[in-house]
């Protein structure tokens, strides 16, 4: 399979609107070079498992994901190959990719796709005129990088790390340090024919690293924009800035990493990192949650196992303990600095801060308030399994939402903040009011636009209504969606997946992280399911979702993976209430011959009616908007593309407002 590795899109954008509905975004990190392979004047970087260009003669980069190309993500290996002139690119699940200096990239999936019980893990790469020679945990791979092929595969029962090639042999080195020698004149694929030697070449399994020692110092200093980490596990809008931390538990595999995107700028600000473990005497990982201070966007909390955080301009100024705060040890590690479990924080509009002190050995539930008093709210006994709380939001009844992923008391909560009354909702039921068996763990919770709130289970999805919220005893229930196949037969919505993540855009639409099984967005009504993204069909980087946020402005939304982050452009912009060529746009616009795309227009209100006629009346479109948006294929109501001219754009809202808010002009 090729595809043109350098994607164009001609489109004329406003200044509202930086992408095009439906394009996808890749925000990679670059920050640590691994390899370099040198072509000339150019260098393919490989940095923290992702892939670069540097030109040393303009200086220019360019950067390769799955949306300008590549095939997969997490890249472990990259070798040049000078007879074939094409960039062998592998991946950590054993797929590959080749890349020629043209920017076309051709896909050999074989290996990845082939079901095995042997371990596929590729370990390097040898090349041997226009044949790559992979070693891997099962023997050996050899391609040839020509035909865009495998050519052979030697299935030894070895561990090869390495492979080294003369003109008379093939030598495999094992992670045990044994060596095996074949002819290259014998049948390779016959195990019979490798024998284990004591001998072999001086240099046969030496690597040329001249291209990275002469070229490192270069490369950190020129780099392509982007964040430290590629870890998104929690994420958060606020002010036109995307904040994301790790968001895991207990993850020592991972740096502390607060990291903030100026939308706007499409620039990144890592907070740092160093000496704040030594500082302190303790073990400074894993970010589980943070949250912007209302008041000052500079004023950021966050919270990890050791405590809690507070940062001003991205310098740490304050760390609470047992020492300096109710914040106290998990039950039974007490004295352990490293115990001390902040799993959520929440800021009111007011400025007060709540706290998820998870697991303590005393009140788990603590506030913050705008004056820097601490309170301990006595409502959640932890020997009741309450012990791993999270915060949703605080809603417009003044109540905030918890919810507790512990596995022996899966439950959520709503605390109303004015009578201190807390209730606790903790049945999961279908439509039909079957109670549903092991459900073990919440992992996300939203309120849409009408006030129900939903829940990410690991069976699924559940939603508790403004008329359940009434009575606790009924809880949350699945959705029954018809089949309308013809029989009376339906399903429960996204039944026995694991939710996540749940987002609601400005339409009312429901974005579904699940956890190996990609993206879902569900209707506003939840009896469709408009789009279903995976790793396989969209550059989505995993179907292992972690976090998903919406940007109400443009409708982007941002989804958090196990590899990385990535955004999708939806088309529920932020409505306007108000509708006037003002705030009223449409783009591309003019619409040049060579666009075949969607004409997207933006700042309509909620639900209204659209309709686009041409200069003497003609209707020749109409709908309703999403969001805040409307798209037009440019084609008339018999679907054929309209004559050049202007086309206005008419809408109505629900109270009966009319008028013309903007015009489009199609030039073929």
């Amino acid at each position: 399979m090729k595809r043109q590795l350098f994607y164009i899109l001609t489109l004329l954008v406003t200044t509202v609107a930086n992408a095009a509905i439906g394009d996808w975004k890749i925000y990679l990190s670059y920050s640590d070079p691994q390899q370099i392979e040198r072509v000339g004047e150019q260098l393919f970087v490989r940095a923290s498992n992702s892939l670069y260009l540097y030109n040393k003669a303009d200086q220019s980069i360019q950067t390769f994901d799955k949306v300008t190309g590549l095939n997969d993500v997490n890249i472990i290996n990259i070798g040049w190959n000078t007879a074939a002139k094409k960039l062998l690119i592998v991946y950590d699940n054993s797929n590959i990719d080749l890349m020629d200096l043209q920017g076309n990239v051709s896909n050999i999936s074989d290996l990845y796709n082939k079901i095995m019980t042997e371990d596929k893990t590729i370990n390097s790469i040898t090349m041997n005129g226009h044949y790559a020679y992979l070693a891997t945990n099962f023997g050996g791979v050899k391609l040839d990088l020509n035909k865009v092929e495998i050519s052979e595969s030697y299935m030894l029962g070895l561990q090869v790390s390495k492979i080294g090639v003369d003109n008379d042999n093939i030598y495999a080195r094992t992670a045990q340090n044994k060596t095996y020698k074949a002819s290259l004149s014998s049948n390779l694929i016959d195990k019979s024919n490798w024998a284990q030697v004591t001998s072999w070449p001086q240099t046969i399994f030496s690597t040329d690293n001249t291209a990275y020692e002469e070229n490192i110092d270069l490369v950190k200093t020129l780099q392509p924009g982007g964040p430290k980490y590629n870890y998104f596990g929690y994420m958060k809008i606020h002010e036109n800035k995307l904040y994301t931390c790790n968001g895991g538990m207990w993850d020592t595999r991972k740096p502390a990493s607060i990291q903030v995107l100026d939308i706007d700028k499409d620039e990144w600000t890592a907070y740092s990192n160093e000496g704040i473990g030594q500082k302190y005497g303790i073990r400074y990982y894993d970010i589980l949650t943070l949250d912007v201070d209302p008041r000052d966007s500079r004023h950021v909390m966050a919270g990890m196992s050791a405590g809690l955080f507070e940062f001003y301009d991205g310098e740490l100024v304050k760390y609470y303990n047992n020492e300096n705060s109710p914040i106290s040890f998990v039950d039974g590690l007490e004295g352990h600095v490293n115990y001390q479990m902040v799993t959520s924080l929440l800021y009111s509009k007011t400025g007060d801060l709540y706290v998820a002190n998870s697991e303590s050995i005393n009140n788990i539930l603590l506030k913050l308030d705008s004056n820097n008093n601490w309170t301990e709210i006595d409502k959640f006994n932890p020997t009741e399994g309450n012990e791993n709380l999270k915060f949703m939001s605080i809603d417009s009844e003044n109540k905030l939402w918890i919810y507790s992923d512990y596995w022996n008391h899966t439950a959520v909560y709503s605390y109303d903040l004015s009578t201190d009354k807390l209730t606790e909702y903790s049945n999961f039921v279908n439509e039909d009011g079957a109670i549903i068996s092991n459900v073990e763990r919440c992992y996300s919770l939203a309120e849409d636009h009408e006030g129900n709130i939903w829940v990410g289970l690991n069976q699924g999805l559940f939603v508790l209504t403004e008329e359940y919220k009434k009575d606790p005893t009924k809880g949350f229930y699945q959705v029954k969606v018809p089949r309308n196949d013809g029989t009376n037969y339906a399903d429960y919505l996204l039944s026995g997946l694991n939710i996540t993540a749940i987002a609601i855009d400005n339409a009312n639409r429901k974005w579904i992280g699940t956890d190996g099984s990609g993206v879902y967005l569900i209707s506003a009504d939840n009896m469709v399911e408009e789009k279903h993204f995976t790793a396989s069909n969209s550059p989505l980087l995993s179907d292992n979702v972690q976090s998903i946020t919406i940007d109400e402005r443009t409708g982007i939304v941002y989804i958090g993976t196990e590899s990385g982050l990535c955004s999708y452009h939806s088309e529920a912009t932020q409505a306007n209430e108000e509708m006037d060529s003002d705030n009223v746009w449409a783009y591309p616009n003019p619409v040049t011959p060579e666009y075949k795309g969607m004409i997207n227009i933006t700042g309509l209100s909620i639900n209204s009616d659209v309709k686009i006629t041409s200069s003497n009346g003609t209707l020749v479109a109409q709908g309703r908007s999403t969001g805040g948006s409307f798209q037009w294929d440019g084609n008339d109501l018999r679907g054929k593309r309209v004559a050049s001219g202007v086309y206005m754009v008419n809408t109505a809202t629900n109270d009966g407002k009319k008028g013309t808010v903007c015009k489009v002009v199609i030039v073929n």
